[in-house]
């Protein structure tokens, strides 16, 4: 009789520039880099006048907030670090968010009562700390996107040099414009309209960015345009047909209608627990059960195995020791050409189908799967997609060796 035997293994990590760096460039470099001089009026009074301010109070609140700022810095990597590279168009735009709040709450500051003043800018602070590393991530992802020729010490030089420009003229402009505003109304008023100019501009210069890597959300797009339509998107069309804020793990066909979430690198104990609930789900009602072996079967020749988690509504895959990229791709192509049978109204298969039922259409799927994907990739290959950068994994994932 055959025996299955386990390995888990964590892993903690996956011309000479881009046409479409010119284009986000000249949207993101028209910064307001001295926004904050328009909001230094309303910082006047924070601890003038109060008798009871003193120079320590001040330092235990600096204090304070540097550590709130480090201890969210540390913790956010942790949590969020696999996915700064897949997602880092959407922590780049997320980064001026985070930015442009915590410069309103110092700004709202002097409102609040002292108490409540300290949770504020303590919390401007996390802010900052979280501005801090999606922008500094997401930077070192999108100059090495840029870089085609490997130059990319050159470009982050040139980049540094155009920001102090800017931040020049910034200065200049924001030394011309506060002599005029005096009014609180004057004050937030020019401060609200900045903050929208430098939002607006860095969300048109991301939408300008045309990534080559496959994340999840433009794997959706090209796997569901070749699936239903043997059709293969371009880097610049996916780019336009792509959403910034994405949800993670969704399974969305052609960019509209969302058939389900899936996760990838799952742990063997996550993807027991997805057969189990399962077959413990219609164990009363069939006797068609399925255990791992049979599975197991099925993907024999393959470096992953997926199966629909019941109890969580999504599909699970985990993979092999020996798993690539290509199989990374062909284990989501996998994954949403069944969630997409599975929500068709040409058939009456749903997740909470017997087992042996979804057994038997993940076979099916994988077969269709092995006959079109090889051509798949010559053709991604050919229009400019980098098949070789893993980007599917947003968390530090698992990997599993079977033996038989």
């Amino acid at each position: 009789m055959a025996t299955v035997g386990l390995e888990i293994i964590e892993s903690n990590d996956a011309g000479k520039i881009t046409a479409s760096y010119i284009e986000s460039q000249s949207d993101s470099k028209v910064k307001i880099s001295r926004i904050d001089r328009i909001g230094t009026s309303s910082h006047i009074g924070v601890g003038v006048g109060d008798a009871s301010a003193s120079p320590t109070a001040a330092i235990l609140l600096t204090v304070l907030q540097e550590s709130m700022g480090r201890v969210a810095t540390i913790l956010f990597a942790h949590r969020l670090g696999t996915s700064l590279e897949p997602e880092c168009k959407m922590y780049r735009l997320a980064a001026d968010v985070f930015n442009d709040t915590a410069m309103i709450l110092d700004c709202l500051s002097p409102s609040f009562s002292k108490s409540a003043r300290v949770l504020v800018l303590s919390f401007s602070s996390v802010l900052r700390a979280l501005c801090g590393v999606s922008a500094g991530s997401s930077k070192a992802s999108l100059s090495a996107h840029f870089a085609r020729w490997g130059n990319l010490g050159e470009l982050n030089a040139k980049d540094s040099s155009q920001e102090t420009v800017i931040s020049l003229m910034g200065m200049l402009a924001g030394s011309f414009i506060v002599s005029y505003v005096s009014s609180p109304f004057a004050t937030w008023a020019a401060l609200l309209f900045l903050l929208a100019v430098h939002l607006g501009t860095n969300y048109a210069a991301v939408r300008a960015v045309k990534m080559r890597t496959l994340n999840r959300q433009r794997a959706n797009l090209i796997l569901s345009s070749l699936l239903e339509a043997d059709q293969v998107l371009t880097p610049q069309q996916v780019s336009i047909q792509e959403r910034i804020f994405e949800r993670d793990g969704v399974l969305r066909w052609q960019g509209s209608t969302i058939l389900g979430y899936c996760r990838i690198g799952v742990s063997f104990d996550q993807f027991l627990t997805a057969i189990g609930s399962q077959s413990q789900a219609k164990a009363a009602a069939s006797s068609s059960t399925v255990d791992v072996k049979s599975i197991a079967k099925i993907f024999q020749g393959e470096e992953y195995m997926l199966w629909p988690d019941q109890r969580q509504g999504c599909i699970v895959i985990v993979l092999k020791t020996s798993a690539s990229v290509k199989s990374q791709l062909k284990a989501w192509a996998h994954a949403l050409a069944a969630q997409h049978k599975l929500q068709s109204r040409k058939t009456r298969l749903r997740l909470t189908s017997p087992p042996q039922d979804i057994l038997d259409l993940i076979g099916e799927m994988l077969k269709n799967v092995n006959r079109n994907f090889p051509s798949y990739i010559g053709r991604l290959k050919d229009v400019g997609w980098d098949l070789e950068t893993a980007a599917l994994e947003t968390r530090s994932g698992y990997r599993v060796m079977l033996r038989t």
